[in-house]
């Protein structure tokens, strides 16, 4: 007999990390600064891999009416939605989250990662669900929750994806999953071509908007108003940690499916509910986010001027224009030394490594948000032209030559 906890040990990529001293995770942040800056061990460091995009979670408003929320109606609610820990908050935030996003209603949970959870119901037996292969974790786990048999379509490829739509089996239901914004590399789902198939071929479209609510569109509600097709999207998640800057997340959809969700989907039914602060945050955030348009013009501004300078060191980066923008770097442990040598220059980004990213393909995550000035972006330039100029990576220092290609990163 082999004792359970046989299985507990790391993965030997994740000791050599540690060996080397170039473990990126799990640092603690001792205070958070206005303008885009934090307090780490004891040190001022320019935050570059923060998904507060539009710089909410600092907002004096936000804050405010999360503590009086806190105040009113304590530090939690010790129970869940369906029995006693629904909030008129709650309600509140739920409608006027379905008007902002185009859906006819709206469940509110305690987190982004729960609201993806709670689509499992939506997956019966008999059904096909036909995925994005980039797609979040939490939605591989609500498909692994569902009973449907889960095909994965390549990375934004409609014509493969028309494909398996073309050869599946006839009966049951079919749904795409996709995100609107995809959280690593920056670039947006094609939602006019999935729109189309799902059209031609009578399947559901679900999006997870966790990324691109609050930065796209008009008037920001996302990836489908960015795209002039709102009414294609049947199903679409949001989570409060990204541009409504505090924690929580929900299911916006018709109201039909929603109130089946209310009392079908176990990530929900058997959590408690979000805190009272939390949800307080959300709406003052959700109404700046509907009254200030500049600061989405703000954020893609300084993205565009991240990826300009980038681009003129060097880096081959996407041009999609988003707030975040990959360093293809290769491998895993070159990657970690480019983290830990920006970090040393004052710059926290962000390690991304296997699974989260194909082997091969490790890359460092620069986030832009509301907060960062100009200076902060030719400071974090400067930083990536130092480090890469000494580890040999495709750039060139302001005004120096180019440097030589090392053959270990696939950028």
């Amino acid at each position: 007999m082999t004792d359970a906890f046989d299985k507990c040990r790391l993965p030997q990529e994740i000791e050599a990390l540690r060996a080397s001293g170039v473990y990126p995770y799990y640092l603690p942040v001792e205070e958070r600064l206005q303008y885009g800056e934090v307090v780490m061990d004891g040190r001022r460091v320019l935050m570059a891999g923060s998904n507060d995009y539009l710089a909410l979670s600092n907002d004096p408003r936000v804050k405010a009416a999360g503590a009086d929320a806190l105040r009113r109606l304590g530090a939690g609610n010790s129970g869940s939605r369906v029995l006693n820990g629904t909030l008129t908050l709650h309600h509140t935030l739920e409608g006027e989250l379905a008007d902002f996003l185009g859906h006819e209603a709206a469940m509110v949970v305690s987190t982004g990662y729960q609201a993806n959870l709670a689509l499992a119901p939506l997956f019966g037996p008999r059904d096909l669900l036909l995925a994005d292969r980039h797609i979040h974790a939490s939605l591989i786990e609500a498909a692994r929750l569902g009973q449907a048999k889960l095909r994965r379509y390549r990375h934004n490829d409609t014509a493969h994806l028309g494909r398996l739509l073309e050869t599946a089996e006839p009966g049951g239901g079919r749904l795409i999953l996709t995100e609107g914004m995809f959280s690593v590399t920056g670039d947006l789902c094609d939602l006019p071509g999935i729109a189309d198939l799902a059209d031609r071929h009578g399947a559901r479209v679900i999006v997870d908007s966790a990324h691109d609510v609050g930065l796209l569109g008009p008037r920001g509600s996302g990836a489908a108003e960015h795209h002039g097709r709102q009414s294609a999207v049947d199903v679409q998640t949001v989570t409060f940690s990204k541009c409504f800057g505090t924690l929580g997340g929900a299911v916006a959809a018709p109201r039909q499916v929603i109130d089946y969700l209310r009392h079908s989907a176990r990530a929900a039914l058997f959590s408690a509910s979000l805190p009272a602060a939390c949800a307080a945050a959300a709406l003052t955030a959700l109404h700046i986010i509907r009254t200030e348009p500049e600061r989405r013009r703000r954020v893609l501004a300084s993205a565009g001027r991240l990826r300009t300078g980038l681009s003129a060191l060097g880096f081959d980066v996407p041009a999609h224009g988003m707030p975040t923008v990959p360093l293809q770097i290769g491998d895993g442990l070159l990657c970690c030394r480019f983290w830990t040598e920006l970090f040393q220059e004052g710059i926290l980004a962000n390690a991304m490594l296997p699974p989260s990213v194909p082997e091969g393909r490790a890359l460092i995550r620069l986030s832009v948000t509301a907060a960062h000035t100009d200076a902060h972006v030719d400071r974090l330039l400067e930083a990536v032209a130092a480090v890469a100029g000494r580890l040999g990576l495709p750039a060139r220092t302001p005004g120096g030559p180019a440097a030589r290609r090392s053959r270990r990163t696939d950028a």
